[in-house]
């Protein structure tokens, strides 16, 4: 069988020579922005800040970027919060099930879904990727092939934030998902008890992509799913295409927001096809916002998905439907949150 940990050890990198050109300022909503060093780590929402800590203790040792984009997201699934990991919201019928994907500059990729009980699904991913000839594997085969792996199987047990929020959706069990809820900077995160205590609450994905020393690109995605879906229900976060999607010619992107319509237009596949043509990663993010919201026509209003790029000249774009999208942003520069320009 083909052993890609041997490819990937024997492959020699090529170095990337880069074009740095004056930095925008991101005070307006949207603002590309052409960072001044390299490496780069770029990852949705809040939480992101965390992650791309972790994704920096490996590129600011002049890491590989595969090797960073899952320590990042690793952060994230370990910090028991109810949008990511075993800490998060659970299905219809309380049991929480994890998606994750993660793509390298080789067009290597792998993914699981529908997985059950392991803290760490990212690296199972990897695991399928670098040691199975497959590229997806889902429900009891992801969760036996971890253990085969030796990835510890975690009791099942609802964190207390996530208890709470199952036990006040029950009451009503309507399927209801809030716009943004996951922004934490916006008084709607997942640790804002008073949004759930009321009946609302979201999903989301923790979506990473970076740019190594050697100028090579890899990305993960991490995700619970939405709160209370339908048991079996496994959005675009771990399809490679839709949630994630890695060009090293040309780019990255990731997605997050409402899965199914991201899957609708191969969302992340498509942004990176539009950066092909020649399009700043901001302006392909937002030309696919507009093919979902002219799928969805009057729908678009009711939903939410947000899309985040970064080209091979190490600039980075995003564009969401809704206002209220943040991304955060690291480099050897810079470290903050940029909000998100949107259609709306």
């Amino acid at each position: 069988m083909f052993n890609r940990r041997k490819f990937l050890q024997s492959s020699v990198f090529s170095s990337l020579s880069m074009a740095f050109g004056k930095k925008v300022l991101a005070g307006d909503p949207g603002a590309g922005h052409l960072v001044t060093g390299n490496p780069i780590v770029i990852s949705t929402w809040d939480e992101g800040l965390a992650a791309n800590k972790g994704a920096w203790e490996i590129l600011g040792y002049n890491g590989r970027a595969l090797d960073a984009v899952e320590a990042g997201v690793r952060v994230t699934e370990a910090s028991l919060n109810c949008c990511v990991g075993l800490g998060a919201n659970p299905d219809r019928d309380g049991i929480v099930t994890l998606d994750a994907c993660i793509m390298d500059e080789f067009a290597n990729c792998g993914s699981v879904a529908f997985l059950e009980r392991i803290k760490h699904p990212i690296s199972v991913a990897r695991r399928v990727m670098e040691k199975t000839p497959h590229v997806m594997l889902v429900g009891v085969g992801a969760q036996e092939f971890a253990l085969s792996e030796g990835f510890p199987l975690e009791k099942q047990k609802l964190s207390e934030d996530a208890q709470r929020t199952y036990e006040q959706w029950l009451k009503k069990s309507e399927y209801k998902p809030v716009i943004n809820i996951e922004n934490s900077k916006a008084g709607h995160g997942p640790f804002a008890p008073a949004q759930f205590d009321n009946g609302q609450w979201n999903h989301d994905t923790i979506g990473m992509v970076a740019m190594d020393a050697m100028g090579n690109l890899s990305g993960s995605c991490t995700t619970s799913g939405m709160g209370f879906k339908m048991r079996g229900r496994v959005g675009d976060s771990p399809i490679i295409g839709a949630g994630l999607f890695v060009d090293n010619e040309v780019g990255a992107a990731t997605a997050t927001g409402q899965g199914e319509d991201v899957i609708r237009i191969c969302g992340t596949h498509a942004v990176v096809e539009l950066m092909r043509q020649g399009h700043s990663p901001e302006q392909a993010c937002k030309k696919a916002v507009e093919r979902i919201i002219k799928v969805k026509g009057e729908k678009a209003k009711g939903i939410q998905v947000g899309f985040l790029a970064l080209n091979k000249r190490g600039e980075v774009g995003a564009f969401a439907i809704q206002k209220g999208f943040s991304y955060a942003l690291k480099s050897n520069t810079e470290e903050k949150m940029v909000q998100v320009g949107s259609w709306y």
